[in-house]
């Protein structure tokens, strides 16, 4: 269980990341960008940019040098530009740092998805790492009330130096008390010329290539949602002071997805697990597009309607990224750590392109936010049958 936990905590990372710059979102845009606060969310998506980016070098490091000594440089890089941040003035410097501190957090995420496939394959490998994504979606139900408090007590700001301290406290206990679990005699050289050979072994694979462009999708839906929910609270709904309540007690329902998805995919399956995920997703986003339709203007009937959609995108969540991850590695295992970095790069920075112009259309509405995810949606659900197709 500590090794769960271990692992969850370095996910939460990336949760504790995002989730806590929410309530500064009115903030950061009155004070650095007032003639357009409606940027102050690339706060958001230059962190997932930058985490996608990192992620194609972090995977073959950890190949090359073992796990630790990546996670270890990478928590460093973290705190250095947390700190660079916290005394920016600009929101243009704000946002490079941003992306800064995405790569640097690239490391713990893909890093300890490598450790995991160094321990575990198949069905139980998936089950391990939906308990411990159980935490990227649980863990919101905390960070924005803990950045709620943060900008009472010392500004927005301060945020970042609770960045520190936790990235301080996961990499000392990983230093510790988790052994390396890369041996030497398994370390590939650090080179471009594997890297590209690796990509081409990968989209080679169909079941691998499918896997990460639907992971792509899933990951875009979520930080949609996320990069808009704020915004919808605040104009759409009227809810800005209690929108830290909302989304924890939404955070906190929503993690049983990765819960329910561990109990499960054994005996169901991870690919039928995605597959009715998305096709749930597309029926429910199209009924929140006939509603947004319907209904317009702030206190909009309709909040129930969209704090159970919100709900279920967080869920999703947990239903499928630990199984396309699993799909997508399972025939990796002789590049675990180069398969990660692919992995995850290519879906993170696909899913940052997508968050971007869905969340710079908001118009005050749920509209453009449910178009986008119930076109993603359909897209998912698409390549999820053709896959089962391919296997069949």
């Amino acid at each position: 269980m500590e090794f769960i936990a271990l692992i969850a905590m370095m996910f939460a990372t990336i949760a504790f990341s995002i989730d806590a710059m929410l309530p500064a979102f009115p903030n950061i845009g009155a004070e650095l960008s007032p003639q357009s606060p409606n940027r102050a969310q690339l706060i958001l998506t230059s962190f997932i940019l930058g985490m996608g980016l990192g992620t194609f070098v972090t995977g073959p490091l950890s190949d090359a040098f073992g796990r630790k000594p990546v996670i270890i440089i990478g928590a460093i890089c973290y705190i250095g530009s947390s700190a660079a941040a916290y005394f920016s003035t600009s929101l243009d410097a704000i946002l490079f740092f941003r992306m800064l501190q995405g790569i640097s957090a690239a490391a713990p995420r893909v890093v300890s998805l490598a450790i995991v496939r160094d321990l575990y394959s198949g069905r139980e490998m998936a089950q391990v790492i939906s308990l411990a994504m159980m935490v990227f979606t649980v863990f919101p139900a905390f960070a924005p009330l803990i950045g709620v408090g943060l900008i009472a007590i010392s500004g927005w700001r301060s945020i970042f130096l609770a960045f520190i301290v936790f990235a301080m406290v996961s990499t000392i206990w990983m230093w510790i008390r988790q052994p390396e679990t890369l041996r030497l005699a398994d370390r590939r050289p650090f080179e471009i010329r594997l890297l590209l050979h690796a990509v081409r072994e990968m989209f080679a694979h169909p079941t691998v290539r499918l896997s990460i462009f639907v992971q792509s999708i899933c990951l875009g839906i979520l930080f949609s949602m996320l990069a808009s929910v704020q915004p919808i609270y605040d104009i759409t709904f009227d809810k800005a002071e209690s929108f830290p309540y909302w989304f924890g007690a939404v955070a906190i329902i929503a993690g049983s997805g990765s819960l329910i998805n561990a109990a499960i995919v054994i005996n169901i399956g991870m690919r039928r697990i995605v597959t009715w995920s998305l096709l749930c997703q597309i029926i429910l986003s199209a009924i929140v597009i006939l509603v947004s339709i319907s209904e317009s203007g702030q206190n909009s009937a309709h909040f129930p309607l969209f704090l159970f959609w919100q709900i279920y995108v967080f869920f999703m969540a947990g239903t499928t990224m630990g199984n396309l991850n699993s799909i997508a590695m399972e025939p990796m295992g002789h590049i675990a750590g180069m398969a990660a970095s692919i992995i995850s790069g290519i879906g993170t920075v696909i899913a940052a392109l997508i968050a971007v112009p869905v969340g710079l259309l908001f118009d005050g509405s749920t509209l453009p936010l449910s178009v986008g995810i119930c076109l993603l949606s359909i897209a998912g659900f698409s390549l999820m049958i053709c896959m089962a197709r391919i296997e069949h």
